[in-house]
């Protein structure tokens, strides 16, 4: 046996890293049931809090401006405190949080509690993450950890319209906040036996300019980027979006001048790391953007209850998971970057399924669509995950976890805004055309509005004409995603070849392992000189 392959035999995870990676993955498939189960519990709350429209859109937004807000700060707070123990009181958080959102009584005491979980949240998925890196420092056991991670939040994904539409079927809406508690209590009692520790001892303070200024810039810049998709282009949401990239500069310049900055801008060096970021924020935001109008496309257009909605969106969810699966796998004998590349290539054939759906028995495609969309986004999410990790040298692994999550949460947002105008656009101009005459101005408006009021508008007029209304809206909305599609598979095309060009250069793992027990070899066999 080689020096090479004892220093390999030396990095291999053991049955502890593994129980350990089970512990990890808790946090993981939680943050993606919440994420999900909320906008089933929308209706509840809304009869029992009785919120107004701005405290019902604070309701559903705070979570995700905190998190994104918190993540740079968070991640790099664990390289200097220690992973482990962020984890651990990022975890006690969110389940005192979780708890106080279920028992909350006004709109104000929910919004509070959803703000304390983001904020909390914002720790578990960097620590889970830049700890795996710790646990795991074999590359190849590595990727398989971290497939098993994006398998998890895929799982989450799935289940997570099924379990809330199950609990708010049988229990009152603050249950569906409750899945966190029992999460959190195994993840406190096993994480101390389970996982190591890890902080990187000779980090200097933290330096809290840099941290006011993160906030500033992303929490402006996700709410006006949220704004736009909302109500289209104003002066609100284009301000936020300059405040924000304003305040962007002023964090990056302070970062190149501190000695131990908030953000390591020098991780960008990496041709690896930049690109594999690009295509996380790229191909996440275009998937992202498309998920939320095919959520609306089953249940508004399709006519499904959430329950039934969430059941045609589960062979995607296999099929992400059955990819992300394979992926360390094919990637032993397959370059990651055309890996990526291929994969992505079958998203794209995804796409333009969806850009065929019609309002009326689409269904069968549109699933097939987006299963083809997911076999794609599986290795995408794996791979580049992966490489801004594993790029990233062990006590900065928090704060590349960190920026891997920022660029995820900041492509969503992108994408819901940039294909939801398309959707919006295409919307409003086809079904004004379309309304029949004779339709009260209000009614009209609504209509005009969004597809849900022009279904409520269906409901409240009396015969052929309330019908009429919903055919030309279902047909209005299908058109705008059909293009939004293409648009979006367009996109994905072009990252395709990006990622097989900028990621070129990364060696199979079979290559990796080759040239590190080389390196090794040759080191064992040169002369020691004693001076």
């Amino acid at each position: 046996m080689t020096l090479g392959t004892q220093a390999d035999a030396g990095l291999r995870a053991g049955p502890r890293e593994w129980l350990g990676l089970f512990v990890l993955t808790l946090p993981t498939i939680l943050l993606a049931l919440d994420a999900t189960v909320l906008n089933l519990a929308v209706p509840h709350i809304s009869a029992d809090l009785r919120p107004t429209s701005a405290e019902l859109l604070w309701i559903a937004d705070i979570y995700g401006f905190m998190v994104a807000g918190f993540l740079v700060t968070m991640g790099t707070l664990g390289d200097r405190m220690g992973r482990r123990r962020l984890l651990m009181i990022g975890a006690l958080g969110f389940g005192a949080a979780s708890v106080l959102a279920a028992t909350a009584n006004t709109s104000e005491t929910l919004i509070l509690a959803r703000a304390l979980l983001g904020v909390t949240g914002a720790t578990l998925m960097p620590s889970t993450l830049a700890l795996i890196t710790n646990m795991f420092k074999d590359p190849r056991q590595r990727g398989v950890a971290i497939s098993v991670w994006v398998t998890c939040f895929s799982v989450g994904i799935a289940v997570g319209p099924i379990l809330g539409g199950v609990l708010l079927e049988w229990f009152w809406w603050g249950s569906v906040f409750l899945l966190g508690v029992p999460v959190m209590v195994v993840l406190l009692v096993t994480g101390p036996l389970l996982l190591p520790e890890y902080r990187d001892d000779e980090a200097g303070r933290i330096d809290l300019a840099s941290v006011v200024l993160s906030l500033v810039t992303v929490l402006p810049a996700i709410y006006g980027v949220k704004l736009l998709a909302e109500h289209g282009a104003d002066g609100l949401s284009l301000g936020s979006i300059v405040v924000g990239a304003v305040f962007g500069v002023v964090f990056v310049k302070r970062q190149t001048r501190l000695a131990d900055p908030l953000l390591d801008l020098r991780l960008f060096r990496s041709r690896a790391f930049s690109a594999s970021l690009l295509v996380l924020l790229f191909g996440l935001g275009i998937m992202g953007g498309l998920y939320l109008f095919i959520a609306q496309y089953l249940q508004l257009v399709g006519g499904l209850s959430p329950v039934k909605a969430g059941l045609w969106l589960v062979p995607a969810a296999v099929a992400l998971i059955v990819a992300s699966s394979l992926t360390p796998a094919l990637v032993r004998r397959v370059r990651p970057g055309f890996v990526v590349g291929g994969a992505l290539s079958l998203s794209v054939v995804g796409y333009s399924l969806i850009t065929q759906v019609g309002s009326t028995d689409g269904l069968p495609m549109l699933v097939s669509g987006f299963v083809l969309v997911y076999v794609g986004i599986g290795p995408m999410m794996v791979l580049g995950t992966d490489l801004v990790v594993g790029s990233a040298p062990p006590e900065k692994a928090g704060s590349a976890a960190a920026m891997s999550e920022t660029g995820m949460e900041f492509g969503i947002a992108l994408g819901i805004a940039g294909l939801g105008s398309i959707v919006t656009t295409v919307y409003r101009g086809e079904i004004a055309d379309a309304l029949p005459a004779g339709v009260p101005a209000t009614a009209s408006e609504n209509a005009r509005d969004t597809l849900a009021g022009a279904a409520e508008v269906g409901r409240s007029l009396p015969g052929q004409q309330g019908a009429q209304i919903v055919d030309a809206a279902r047909e209005a909305f299908t058109s705008g995603l059909n293009l939004a599609s293409g648009v979006g598979g367009a996109i994905v095309a072009a990252l395709a070849v990006a990622a097989m060009v900028l990621l070129r250069h990364v060696p199979t793992s079979d290559q990796a392992d080759e040239e590190d027990d080389a390196i090794a070899a040759t080191e064992d066999e040169l002369p020691t000189t004693i001076h």
